[in-house]
This record gives C-alpha cells, sequence and structure tokens, in this order.
C-alpha cells in the first residue's frame, strides 16, 4: 500500500494557519496595529475603506525594515520578538508568534513600503497570495505603510461570511478602541472612506479616554494607583451612578496588552456591591503591570487570554484596591474628610428635610424618595421644575430587600376587589381594576384567570410597532422644542449617528448635524417624556443599534427595536390606574402583543385551575 502521507505546500499550511490568526478585517487591524506599536513608533494612522472590506492601511513613523528583514516578515514564524524559549516567559513586546504578517499575505493582496531612519530610500514589497510579485526601491518617509486589499480574495467561502459594513466597521472600531486607549502617548488617527473618525494627539490617560469614548468621561472617573507585590494597578474606573445597562467600555490591560477575564471581571464588579444593581455595569479602565516571568500569554493566537501563576492574589488585590479608590472619593459609604468633593456622588446628598415624610408600619422606618433624584437635585443645571418631582411620590421601603413588599390591608382590598365572591361576606366591586407590583408587573383580572403583564416589555412592543409604522408609512409626529438642544457625542457613535439621521428623523426627531460630532434638536417624537434625559436617550438609541447589528434585521427593524428599548418604561416606575388601562388597552391593539422586540413574553395567565391546585394541594 502507497503512503499516503504527505507534507502541505507553505502556500495551504498559511491558509490554514490564517484561518486561527486572521478572522475577520478587524484582525488586520489589530495585527498590523500592534507591529506599529512595536515599532517604537510615535505616530499611528489607520485607513480603511468599506469596512476593512476592500482596503486597510497603517501608516507609522516607527524605526522601519532593511530589504531583507521586509521579505523574511511574511516567513512562517519568523520574528524580531524572540530567539529562544526562554524568551517566551518574558515577552514584553506585543507580538512574538511571527505567524500574522505571514497568514495575510497567504489571503490577501499586501503592499509594504518601509524605510529606516538612517537609509535614503525605501523597499516596496508587492505579495499576492504568499507569493511575491514585486520588490523596488523607492521614495518613502522613515517608518513602515502597510496596505492590505481584497482581504480572503482566494477564501471565497471566508469572504462569503463576512457580516455586513456596520458589523465589520464595529469590530475594527473595537480593536482600535484597545490599542488607542493603552498607548496615549502615541498620536493615533484613523480614517474610513475618505472621512477622518478619530483624531487622537499624544496625552494623558485620561484625555484619551475622553478623546475616543466621549466628554461625557471627563467628570465621570475615578482614578486607580495602586503598587503590591504582585502587580501595580493604575488607570480609572467610573462612579457607580454611570453604570450602564449594557456591557461596554470595559478594559483590563496587562502590561498594555488587552485581555479578557471573566475571574477579574468579577473582581472589580464585587468592588460594586452595595452601589449598584445587578442589572448595569460599571465602566473602567485599568492597567495591571506585571513581572512578565509570573503571567502566560501564549495561550491562543489572538493573545487576549492570558494566566497569571496566582491568580487568586490577583483577584484579591484588584478587589480591595477599587474598593480603597471608591471610599476615598466619597463614593461608597466611607467617613474621609480628605476627600475630592468633585466626586462626591449621590449617596452623600441628603433629601431636603422639608421634603422627607416617615412613618411607622411593622417596626420599620419608610421614607418617600422621588425618582432620579441625583439628576434633578436643585443646583443641576437641569432641574428647573425639580418640586414637581416631589408631587405624588411614591413609597419606597427600606431596607432595599423590603421594596415593593404588600403590606397586609393592600392584600385584604386587593382579595376583595379580584375575587368577586360573596363567600368572604363582602359585596364585590363591578370594576375590575389592574393592579401593580413589585414595581415592575401589572395583574389584571381576565375570564380564565388572572393575567400577569410586565409593564417594561409590553411598553417596548407598543413602541416598536408604532416607530416601525412611522419609519415605513412617514407617519411620525414632532413636538418642537422651545429651546434647541445640543448632545455630542464620541467621534463612533457620531459617525453611526450621520448615516442614521434621516432614519433617526423619521422618528419624529427634528435633529441636525452641527459638525464635529455634535448634533442639534429641534423637536422630538410627540409623546416622548418631557424630562428624558436627551443625550442618554441619543446615546442608548445608537449603542442598541449598534449591538443589534449583528443580528441583520434591517435598517429600519433595528431602528424601531433600539427607540422602543430606549426609551420605553423601565422597571421601578410606579404607574398610576389610568397608565395601566392605556398599557393593556394599547397592548391588545398590536398586531403582536404576546412578545417584546427582543422576544420577551410580555405576560403570562394563571388559569383558575392552577390557582385551585395550587390552594387544594
Amino acid at each position: 500500500m502507497p503512503d499516503i502521507i504527505q507534507l502541505l505546500p507553505d502556500s495551504i499550511a498559511n491558509q490554514i494557519a490564517a484561518g486561527e490568526v486572521i478572522q475577520r478585517p478587524a484582525s488586520v487591524v489589530k495585527e498590523l496595529l500592534e507591529n506599529a506599536l512595536d515599532a517604537g513608533s510615535t505616530q499611528i494612522k489607520l485607513i480603511i475603506k468599506d469596512s476593512g472590506k476592500t482596503s486597510i492601511q497603517v501608516i507609522d513613523d516607527g524605526k522601519g525594515m532593511s530589504e531583507t528583514d521586509a521579505r523574511m516578515a511574511f516567513e512562517r514564524h519568523a520574528t524580531s520578538k524572540i530567539s529562544s524559549a526562554n524568551d517566551l516567559f518574558c515577552i514584553k513586546t506585543m507580538g512574538f508568534r511571527g505567524e500574522a504578517m505571514a497568514s495575510i499575505a497567504a489571503i490577501a493582496h499586501v503592499e509594504m513600503i518601509t524605510k529606516q531612519h538612517h537609509e535614503d530610500v525605501a523597499h516596496r514589497i508587492v505579495i499576492e497570495g504568499s507569493i511575491v510579485t514585486k520588490s523596488e526601491k523607492v521614495q518613502a518617509m522613515s517608518g513602515t505603510s502597510v496596505t492590505v486589499k481584497n482581504l480572503f480574495y482566494n477564501v471565497p467561502a471566508r469572504r462569503k461570511f463576512l457580516k455586513s459594513d456596520p458589523v465589520e466597521l464595529k469590530h475594527i472600531l473595537d480593536e482600535f478602541h484597545r490599542v488607542s486607549l493603552a498607548n496615549p502617548e502615541i498620536h493615533f488617527t484613523f480614517h474610513h472612506n475618505g472621512n477622518e473618525v478619530y483624531h487622537l494627539p499624544k496625552g494623558s490617560l485620561k484625555q484619551r479616554i475622553v478623546g475616543v469614548l466621549g466628554k461625557h468621561y471627563n467628570e465621570k472617573l475615578v482614578p486607580i494607583n495602586e503598587e503590591t507585590e504582585v502587580a501595580n494597578f493604575s488607570g480609572f474606573i467610573a462612579k457607580p451612578e454611570a453604570a450602564k445597562k449594557t456591557q461596554g467600555d470595559q478594559y483590563i490591560f496587562v502590561n498594555n496588552r488587552f485581555i479578557k477575564s471573566h475571574y477579574l471581571n468579577h473582581a472589580i464588579r464585587a468592588a460594586y456591591d452595595e452601589l449598584i444593581t445587578k442589572e448595569v455595569f460599571p465602566a473602567y479602565f485599568l492597567f495591571l503591570d506585571v513581572d512578565p516571568a509570573n503571567i502566560d500569554i501564549n495561550v491562543h493566537p489572538t493573545k487576549t487570554e492570558i494566566k497569571f501563576e496566582d491568580e487568586r492574589l490577583i483577584y484579591n488585590y484588584l478587589r480591595v484596591t477599587l474598593k480603597h479608590s471608591l471610599g476615598q472619593y466619597s463614593i461608597s459609604p466611607a467617613l474621609d474628610f480628605n476627600a475630592d468633593h468633585n466626586f462626591v456622588s449621590k449617596f452623600s446628598k441628603a433629601i431636603p428635610k422639608d421634603l422627607e415624610q416617615t412613618h411607622y408600619r411593622s417596626g420599620q422606618k419608610s421614607f418617600f424618595f422621588p425618582e432620579n433624584e441625583a439628576r434633578l437635585r436643585p443646583g443641576n443645571e437641569k432641574a428647573q421644575g425639580w418640586e414637581d418631582i416631589y408631587k405624588g411620590m411614591h413609597e419606597v421601603k427600606v431596607p432595599d430587600h423590603a421594596m415593593g413588599i404588600l403590606e397586609i390591608e393592600t392584600l385584604e382590598s386587593e382579595a376583595f376587589r379580584m375575587t368577586g365572591s360573596e363567600d368572604l361576606g363582602m359585596k364585590p366591586k363591578e370594576q375590575k381594576e389592574p393592579y401593580q407590583i413589585h414595581n415592575q408587573y401589572v395583574l389584571h383580572q381576565v375570564k380564565s384567570g388572572l393575567m400577569v403583564i410586565d409593564y417594561q416589555a409590553a411598553h417596548e412592543r407598543i413602541l416598536y410597532e408604532r416607530y416601525l409604522d412611522y419609519l415605513k408609512n412617514g407617519k411620525s409626529s414632532t413636538q418642537k422644542e422651545l429651546f434647541p438642544r445640543t448632545i455630542d457625542l464620541d467621534p463612533a457613535k457620531g459617525e453611526v449617528l450621520k448615516n442614521l439621521l434621516e432614519k433617526v428623523n423619521g422618528l419624529g426627531f427634528e435633529m441636525e448635524d452641527f459638525g464635529h460630532n455634535t448634533f442639534i434638536i429641534h423637536g422630538t417624537p410627540s409623546g416622548l417624556d418631557a424630562h428624558a434625559d436627551l443625550n442618554q436617550l441619543i446615546q442608548q438609541l445608537i449603542h442598541n443599534y449598534v449591538d443589534n447589528i449583528e443580528f441583520e434585521l434591517g435598517v429600519e427593524d433595528n431602528l424601531a427595536r433600539s427607540m422602543a428599548i430606549s426609551s420605553g418604561l423601565k422597571k421601578g416606575k410606579r404607574l398610576e390606574k389610568e397608565e395601566m388601562i392605556s398599557l393593556i388597552d394599547q397592548l391588545f391593539g398590536c398586531e403582536m402583543p404576546y412578545k417584546s422586540p427582543s422576544g420577551k413574553k410580555t405576560y403570562v395567565i394563571i388559569e383558575h385551575d392552577e390557582l385551585f391546585k395550587r390552594f387544594n394541594n
């Protein structure tokens, strides 16, 4: 029987290796940016076309390469970063495996122009499918320019499964954010389809965070700086009130390398105990400086996973460090007379004495707290008419775990209303009114039993169908603003909103681009809460839209879903009887009242038989 095992040609081996290293255009961006960092660059420019599908170019002013090194850079396992096995245990560079450039060259058309500072001319190399088609001397600036075109041109199956341009752009932005945040001392620029998306001059870490993610972070950051025997911790974490209901803006860097670690994320979350609820996520930008000998980054080709020599010790130090910083700046319940008053949070603000109401029941003291007390506190620039917030306040029990407990007399009165039974010796009421429990659900009596409505999911369904109708049929109505309002977005969100502006105005907004990622709002959709924080609403709308892009729903469907979720009722709001009745009527006027836009049930029905069994078993 003849031998059947054979050595694969380098071209095929490189294509197979590329499947692990290069998964999408963002993978190319990551590898090229990291190579530019390792070259000692002070300025790095990223230029892409069609979300990287047509062209990706990275230009740096680093040390450049000789002609021989330029050729060797495209060979498998060729690297200048390590020379022996022992070097794997003290890696200080971003790259070291020697796979990226060979993998890229195997599945794309690549052009490299590089020049060392002491040389008079540059070297230009053109490679197509691992084959060098041109090598010549040219005039160019010192540094290196790498252009990658027609990615996956010879792997049609991989190119076929690339996502839409907005999805691929989102992944590229993620990689750019990670690299630029980790290196604030380097000047970065980012161009997409001829438009400058980011211009980030060198500066401090805080300036870089604001430049990348927006001005709204300027007053929300708490500094971290702690040295221990196992690691040094630095960076910033966001104040609890800046926590969002969606994950994002969470960055951990080890020796300036972005990593993903559920274990360390849990330590950070533990530091926020009793400061935020489980439904929201804090933002953080944390840097761990660890001895390279005590970590292993050679776990996966993407190099985003890492192993620590003593992970439990890192966990405990990180949690304690963050708790200390939160306490030092008066964000956690701690007494610190040296605290910076710029960081005093809403937890240290007392309710005005003339507005505090107390009463006693079952041995517990209850208070009345206004909603959005921190945002609409007197002294805030948006506080006009803040006294109205305290009218019709609802009762919230203290402590927190007692919130939403039904009082005995309330249960009795509800039993009277809902049973309609003469067996209790009471006269039943003819009108069966809905009733709210736990500031989350609405109870409504129906013929078959008891309907329990999740009013947040129900309201999102109502708004989704309304906004989708606006977008398809152009029936939106606008409430004019007395005075125009402006919102400032970070460059990434600003770029998304520019592309969506016509559709967003179709929802009922009247908004225009003022330039430099600033937008002027002249009107809002009719029916939108007059006290809504428009900046937060637009930010959330864009965030939800970008997150939904992966599902490729179509622009109108995606935008309607995103707007419904962003502007819908949130859990914890007390509803009046008329609001509950209107909600029920509108829900069952929808084409599909059973599910929210995200697929969550809007209501469940507890049948008579089930209730009977529960009381008789």
